[in-house]
């Protein structure tokens, strides 16, 4: 399978994912009513409603708003798509399918209800970390894997294109 291909089936599986993990939540096991569920004990499943970005950042306090942030979410994958199209590697196409997936399950979100459905939520005593979804997972690994290919392959010619 091509790097092209390759990020495109999983841009599109992380989509999916994301999207039936939350309408799971939401919709047939009710998670707004249930909150919290503890999972263990530092981590809960709860309902967010995130009208921002990561760490609720630039939170869209008006419809203009909403739409600014799902312009820059699509303008942003667009990129992420042109660079997943001339991918040399299967690493940075892998890379590239987590983060476009992640970036249209949440844009997806903000287009249909106004905001992000976040879910997961880490905290140790009194500190808590943020919550988020499975789409911010996919983002942040696909951060990594193209941190940990820039870093650490070995594998490239002296011009800096990949072997394959």
């Amino acid at each position: 399978m091509s790097p092209r291909r390759l990020g495109a089936a999983v841009a599109l599986a992380t989509l999916a994912a994301d999207q039936a993990n939350k309408l799971w939540l939401i919709f047939v096991y009710g998670i707004e009513t249930r909150q919290p569920v503890r999972l263990a004990p530092f981590l809960d499943v709860i309902y967010a409603k995130n009208t921002g970005i990561s760490y609720s950042l630039l939170r869209a306090s008006s419809e203009t708003g909403r739409y600014v942030l799902l312009a820059f979410a699509l303008a942003a994958t667009f990129f992420l798509g042109a660079w997943l199209w001339r991918a040399q590697t299967k690493t940075v196409a892998l890379a590239l399918g987590l983060i476009i997936g992640g970036a249209l399950g949440n844009a997806y979100d903000r287009f249909a209800y106004g905001f992000v459905a976040d879910f997961y939520h880490f905290h140790v005593g009194t500190f808590s970390w943020y919550v988020f979804n499975f789409a911010d997972v996919a983002i942040v690994s696909g951060v990594g894997l193209l941190l940990y290919d820039s870093l650490f392959t070995s594998n490239r010619d002296p011009e800096g294109v990949a072997e394959q």
